[in-house]
């Protein structure tokens, strides 16, 4: 499958892992147990925020990435996002964490794993080297891709970060 673009429909075969952020599991050294998260069909009837990064824990996703999205959180639900999810090839229990770590409750964020980065070599953002994740974004609304941006730079969010997903909605 070629990268995704505005005007495409989002694959209907869809399925990620992470492991439900709950009251009990809430600290940084709870474990859960992962699940499939099946995306193609929860976020049919919504409108949803996609963006993806190298790895959890790394600088420019820690530093800058991750808090962009929680700092705009508000303004992305003014904008009528239902729904803001982050992925990454780490395995769900690392993803479970640094979601913690970033004091995000709830399903504020979701904190999706790409095993393999199998999402990402589909659409054909994955990096060639590394097998990682690209760092990218993509807005889904109810099942149509209306904005994808893909970082061709090291460390940039021009495409990806918060604010530009916020001026493509």
């Amino acid at each position: 499958m070629p990268a995704l673009k505005a005007g495409d429909s989002f694959p209907s075969d869809v399925v990620f892992q992470y492991i439900p952020w709950t009251e009990e599991s809430g600290e940084i050294t709870s474990c859960g147990i992962p699940i499939p998260y099946n995306a193609s069909k929860e976020w049919a009837n919504k409108k949803v925020v996609l963006f993806a990064v190298p790895g959890a824990f790394t600088p420019t996703c820690s530093v800058s990435h991750v808090p962009g999205y929680i700092k705009n959180l508000p303004n992305l639900r003014e904008k009528g996002v239902d729904v803001v999810a982050v992925v990454a090839f780490n395995d769900p229990f690392v993803m479970s964490a640094w979601g913690k770590a970033n004091q995000v409750r709830g399903d504020d964020i979701l904190f999706l794993t790409d095993p393999d980065a199998k999402f990402s070599k589909s659409i054909g953002w994955a990096d060639e080297a590394s097998g990682r994740t690209s760092r990218y974004a993509i807005v889904i609304d109810h099942g149509k891709v209306t904005y994808a941006g893909l970082e061709t730079e090291r460390g940039s969010l021009k495409k990806s970060g918060a604010d530009a997903v916020l001026a493509s909605l």
